[in-house]
C-alpha cells in the first residue's frame, strides 16, 4: 500500500528533496512588500506567488465574496501551467509567517484541485534558514510550462447562508480562528467592524503551532481536534477567519491530524460583516 503523503514537510527533509527533479518550490506571500523580500532572498529555485493577484479573485466590494475570494478554477489552472506545474510535481510551499499566511491557502487550493504531492515548509522560511538551506536573490520564472486542467473544487466550501444556519443547529460547528481579541470585538485591523459570528467558537490558529512556531505534533493536534469536534456532524463543521485565508492554517492542521478536512467559509468575517447579518460587537 503507498504511503499517504504528509501535508507537512520538515527543512531538513527538504534539503534531501532539493535535487529531486518534480519538486517544485513556491514562495508564497502577500503584496508587494512580500514579493521584494522574496528578490532580496528566497529558498534557492523557489518560485514567487502572490496571494492577491494569483491565489484570489479580489472584488470591488468585499461583501462579495469577502476579501479574498478564490479565483476560478480556469485561471488557478493557467497559474499552475505558468508554474510549471503538471500532475506529477512535488509542490513545498512556504511562506514567512509559518504556513499562516499564503502558504496553506495555496496548499488548500491544490489540495482542492485534486493534487496529491503538496506539503508546506514547517516552520517557514524561518526554518529554511536555520537549517541552512541554499538561498539565491533576483526573481526566478519557471524553466517550462506545466499542464493542468480543473474541474472543480474537491474540498468542501460553505456558503454565508450555509454558515447562518450551522450556527443554530446543535450538531453543527462553526470555529473562528482568528485572534481572541478580534474575536471578541476589542480590536480590529482589517475589516470595518470588530465582532464575530455568533454562534461561532474561537480556536485561534496560532494554537496548531508550538513555542518554536512549528506545528504541534499530529497526535497533539489530533486530541485537540476531536475535542473540539465531539458530538457533531463532519459535514457541518465550518473553519473561517477574517478572509479565508488563515482559516487554511487550521483545515491544514487537521489533516496533518489525520482528519478529515472541514468546510472552508472563504468570504469569512470580511464578508459576513458587510452583509446585515447578526454580529456580537462591544457596542
Amino acid at each position: 500500500m503507498e504511503k499517504v503523503l504528509s501535508p507537512i514537510v520538515e527543512a531538513s527533509i527538504l534539503q534531501v528533496m532539493m535535487s529531486t527533479d518534480n519538486l517544485v518550490l513556491v514562495d508564497a506571500g502577500s503584496g508587494e512588500s512580500a514579493k521584494e523580500a522574496y528578490i532580496q532572498k528566497h529558498i534557492k529555485g523557489a518560485l514567487f506567488v502572490d496571494l492577491n493577484s494569483q491565489l484570489s479573485d479580489i472584488k470591488d466590494d468585499p461583501a462579495n465574496g469577502g476579501r479574498h475570494p478564490l479565483p476560478s478554477t480556469e485561471d488557478f489552472a493557467k497559474l499552475l501551467i505558468n508554474l510549471g506545474i503538471t500532475l506529477e510535481s512535488h509542490i513545498v510551499i512556504y511562506d514567512t509567517n509559518y504556513g499562516a499566511n499564503a502558504a496553506a491557502r495555496f496548499w488548500w487550493m491544490l489540495t482542492a484541485a485534486g493534487h496529491q504531492k503538496v506539503q508546506v515548509l514547517n516552520g517557514g522560511f524561518q526554518a529554511a534558514e536555520k537549517e541552512h538551506l541554499p538561498m539565491e536573490t533576483g526573481l526566478q520564472t519557471a524553466t517550462s510550462q506545466g499542464a493542468y486542467t480543473i474541474d472543480k473544487w474537491l474540498l468542501p466550501t460553505a456558503s454565508m447562508q450555509e454558515v447562518a444556519t450551522t450556527v443554530n443547529t446543535s450538531n453543527g460547528l462553526v470555529i473562528d480562528v482568528r485572534d481572541t481579541p478580534r474575536y471578541n470585538g476589542e480590536v480590529e485591523p482589517i475589516d470595518t467592524v470588530a465582532g464575530h459570528i455568533p454562534g461561532a467558537v474561537n480556536i485561534p490558529f496560532k494554537e496548531n503551532l508550538s513555542p518554536d512556531f512549528k506545528f504541534k505534533s499530529p497526535q497533539a493536534l489530533l486530541e485537540k481536534y476531536n475535542t473540539a469536534f465531539e458530538g457533531k456532524d463532519p459535514d457541518h463543521i465550518i473553519i473561517h477567519c477574517g478572509s479565508g485565508v488563515t482559516a487554511c492554517h487550521t483545515l491544514l492542521a487537521t489533516a496533518y491530524a489525520g482528519l478529515p478536512i472541514p468546510k472552508l467559509y472563504v468570504g469569512s468575517w470580511s464578508e459576513w460583516s458587510r452583509n446585515n447579518n447578526p454580529m456580537f460587537t462591544l457596542d
